[in-house]
């Protein structure tokens, strides 16, 4: 006998086999003890998840004999249930939508509907990839759907719903099915492999439910390739080089050095990664989960991987979020590149140019950087002189005039610029400055506030920052947004009086647009 693969040999044959989709299994099997069986069901769900498996377990339990009415556990032994497990029941119809699209297969089907079944107890249709159905086959199929004769029963599966009209699945009752999750699915195979005698351990069975993301039958044709690979055992090391998957504590690497700015180091971690033939896409995506674990470590410190708390306690919060990005940017793009490794080396090189200048070449966290600026406010604040109050506002020159320029000198971070920036002066109260507008943009996070108040306190002195509701008629954003406009007018007004730019303009009709450039 032929050699059965692993999806098809294991296909579940009642629902008490299917892993993962509890929830659809208990509205089915609800639906037919309480004889409230639906007359359309629409099974959506990416691949091999059990769609089609689903629907025809639901095809057996609605004609099987062992019982005078459907049962929500099939016998699998008599006639009925044998042949549609077989695919050779007269009353059980099955059809590819992808290769039977037009109007007129529809209507051939539908001419069969009004007949009695055969031998069964239902007449049941099952439509698979029924998004791919023309509009008009749609249309033909509308009428039947809502109101089918009472022994039939329409099955129907998709992994676009999207695709499905509205008016089709409102007749329907749709049942999502997920992704399976990776535990289910190492247990699943774990079984399988002690069934079939076949020598396991629990990391060659996790990768291979890795790789499956979610899908049962993908991850079979991969236990059946793995097994032929490793000459009938699975051994991590091996699974690893069929998959092409990367060691975390490569990735870890990799990833550091990008955290320290190594540029050296991080390209020779990637020869390495070379040396092992792997997937590059998978690697990008591998990277890009680490990234992301690091992303929320530093919020909620829940890991419990030695390597990502180190990267995480001295990477840049915006720094990762901003490499994150990069990497998701790259591994949307790959297939567009000359070739994978190329996409993954840029990939790299724009996370490595990006690198916080203050963070290159050193080796300190971010809890010691922290405690460093502390101890050096605190000695700046010990040097500075007492500053008379009666003079402050006239030594300083702080005045509505004067304020959108001295805000403006200010080395402050964008965020900064863009809250402070939109407030106007209000006035210079002993040894404070207050600043005005409106309720919402007075909605300042603490940690823009301190920012803030450390800056003046670096150019002014011990003076402190006092925000109040107001009127926001002279805030420095706005200045700096009027005299763009000026700049912008004056420099049309000079093109606009050479006489060769005007003979040009005058020649093709055309006008002149200024283009600024958006600083870093």
């Amino acid at each position: 006998m032929s050699y059965q693969v692993l999806a098809r040999k294991y296909r579940p044959n009642s629902f008490d086999e299917v892993i993962g989709q509890d929830h659809v299994v208990q509205v089915i099997k609800n639906s037919i003890e309480q004889e409230r069986v639906h007359q359309a069901f629409l099974f959506s769900g990416t691949r091999g998840v059990g769609k089609t498996t689903i629907a025809r377990l639901l095809a057996k339990c609605l004609n099987c004999m062992s019982s005078d009415s459907p049962t929500s556990q099939p016998c699998n032994k008599c006639e009925s249930s044998i042949s549609i497990q077989e695919g050779k029941s007269i009353d059980f119809l099955e059809i590819d939508a992808a290769s039977r699209t037009g109007v007129e297969h529809m209507r051939e089907l539908l001419s069969s509907v009004h007949t009695s079944p055969s031998v069964s107890r239902f007449k049941i249709f099952l439509i698979d990839e029924v998004h791919m159905l023309s509009k008009g086959s749609f249309n033909a199929l509308l009428k039947t759907l809502e109101e089918p004769p009472s022994h039939v029963i329409f099955l129907m599966a998709t992994t676009d719903p999207e695709k499905v009209p509205k008016t089709v699945i409102s007749r329907c009752l749709q049942l999502n099915l997920k992704t399976v999750s990776r535990d289910e699915l190492q247990e699943h195979f774990k079984k399988i492999c002690e069934k079939e005698g076949i020598k396991s351990d629990d990391e060659s069975l996790s990768l291979v439910a890795k790789s499956a993301e979610g899908s049962v039958r993908d991850g079979l044709t991969l236990l059946d390739q793995a097994i032929a690979h490793g000459n009938g055992k699975l051994v991590a090391n091996d699974v690893k080089k069929l998959l092409g998957t990367i060691d975390d504590s490569l990735i870890h690497e990799l990833l550091d050095s990008i955290t320290d700015g190594r540029k050296e180091d991080a390209f020779k971690t990637l020869n390495d990664i070379e040396k092992l033939n792997p997937d590059y896409e998978a690697l990008l995506k591998d990277l890009i989960s680490n990234i992301h674990e690091v992303s929320l470590h530093q919020v909620l410190e829940d890991s419990s991987k030695e390597p990502i708390i180190n990267i995480a306690s001295k990477m840049d919060e915006q720094y990762c979020q901003l490499i994150y990005e990069i990497g998701l940017n790259s591994f949307q793009k790959i297939h567009t590149h000359p070739s994978p490794r190329e996409a993954v080396e840029m990939c790299l090189l724009r996370m490595l140019a990006f690198q916080p200048v203050q963070n290159m070449n050193s080796g300190e966290t971010k809890t010691q950087k922290k405690k460093a600026n502390k101890a050096q406010i605190k000695t700046v604040k010990k040097e500075k002189p007492p500053i008379n109050k009666e003079v402050a506002q006239e030594s300083h020159g702080i005045n509505s005039s004067s304020w959108p320029a001295l805000f403006n000198d200010m080395q402050l971070s964008s965020f900064a610029k863009n809250y402070f920036g939109n407030l106007s002066f209000a006035r210079l109260n002993d040894q404070k400055i207050f600043l005005c507008g409106s309720k919402d943009q007075l909605d300042i996070p603490e940690k823009i506030i301190s920012e803030f108040e450390e800056k003046i306190k670096d150019k002014f002195g011990n003076i402190e920052i006092g925000l109040e509701e107001g009127i926001s008629s002279s805030s420095p954003n706005k200045i700096n947004e009027e005299n763009k406009i000026k700049d912008i007018e004056k420099t049309k007004k000079e093109l606009s009086s050479d006489s060769d730019i005007k003979d040009f303009l005058d020649e093709f009709d055309g006008e002149i647009e200024i283009v600024t450039k958006i600083k870093n």
